[in-house]
């Protein structure tokens, strides 16, 4: 692929920077510190604010008060993380096949329907009656089941697997090692013994949503799993059955979200966290790392669990006075008493 480049006059339009007459010619991103003569770089955190002086970037974005520190090429912008980060897709060099090539080592069923310039590499497998369109990208050992639709422009990388029944909006990504629509996890006890109760929904993806690797979202028993617009999972997230999760929310990695939670729009979501079924968040929540979340929260803000680190001997000592707790309570009761 060839190595994309633009002037600085051509990124300041398509960054919606102040303009800029200069054709010094830019090929890449990097920071502050690292970045050379032919690279652009950003500054949106003011602890990096000293290294402004001494960056060798041939252009920088930056708020209008910063523009005279820098040395080079001021790129003024509103918000430069955000410029940065839609200046990296026009960097972005990850190989995607040519659209409209289906590799004759891919197996297609009969009866599913491609659009014209869909791309499927070698070894994927699409199912009966499955319907993928237009601009949609299938990576290499991908499965899609029978009966699923996806949407346009939405890229699956290889090695995923799309159970039968599930439906995928417009410009996703999925990235490696996602499975979605396993069965969830669901099981009735007779005197013992596990009866499965099969798992007869599918799983829904809005638009825009993307999906990390190795990250799980299991098809609903009755209903559907549903993820919002604009939902982000990190790698090796757990969603269980019938799950629903709100527009524009983002989750971190290695959360398990129990069967039938709902979760609200714009909520944020930190790494490790465990929330137990059928429980209810409100839009706007944000939960902190490692929180364990058993009830549920009806009015927004932000929530923490768990204990945060301390020296090891120090910690064996608190976990110790932890058990005395409730019996430490008992005595301040009595003591009031008295």
């Amino acid at each position: 692929m060839a190595k994309r480049c633009f002037s600085v006059s051509e990124l300041a339009v398509l960054l919606g920077a102040e303009t800029v007459d200069s054709e010094h010619l830019i090929d890449g991103i990097g920071t502050l510190k690292s970045a050379t003569q032919s690279q652009l770089s950003f500054l949106h955190n003011g602890r990096y604010q000293s290294q402004l002086k001494t960056s060798q970037a041939g252009a920088v974005l930056v708020s209008p008060e910063h523009r005279d520190e820098v040395e080079s090429i001021a790129l003024v912008v509103a918000d430069p993380y955000i410029a940065y980060a839609r200046a990296t897709a026009l960097f972005c060099d990850q190989a995607v096949s040519a659209k409209g090539n289906v590799s004759p080592l891919a197996s297609v069923s009969e009866s599913a329907v491609l659009a014209d310039n869909v791309s499927v590499d070698a070894h994927a497998v699409i199912g009966d009656r499955a319907v993928i369109n237009s601009g949609v990208s299938l990576g290499a050992n991908s499965v899609v089941g029978a009966d699923c639709v996806i949407g346009e422009n939405t890229r699956i990388a290889a090695n995923v697997t799309l159970y039968n029944k599930i439906t995928i909006g417009a410009n996703c990504v999925i990235h490696s090692g996602a499975v979605l629509g396993a069965d969830g996890f669901g099981f009735a006890n007779n005197q013992g013994e596990w009866i499965k109760i099969h798992q007869l929904g599918g799983v829904r993806l809005g638009d825009r949503v993307e999906v990390g690797a190795n990250t799980t979202i299991d098809r609903g028993a009755l209903d559907d799993t549903v993820i919002g617009h604009g939902v982000i999972l990190d790698n090796q997230i757990q969603i269980a059955h019938n799950v629903i999760i709100g527009d524009n929310t983002a989750i971190a990695g290695c959360t398990a979200i129990a069967g039938s939670t709902r979760i609200g729009k714009n909520c944020t979501i930190a790494g490790a966290c465990a929330i137990t079924g059928h429980l209810t968040i409100t839009d706007g929540t944000h939960i902190t790392a490692m929180s364990l979340i058993s009830k549920s929260i009806l009015q927004a803000g932000a929530f923490s669990s768990g204990t945060v680190m301390e020296p090891h001997q120090q910690w064996k000592r608190n976990a110790v006075r932890f058990r005395h707790l409730d019996e430490l309570f008992h005595r301040v009761k009595k003591l009031e008493k008295l």
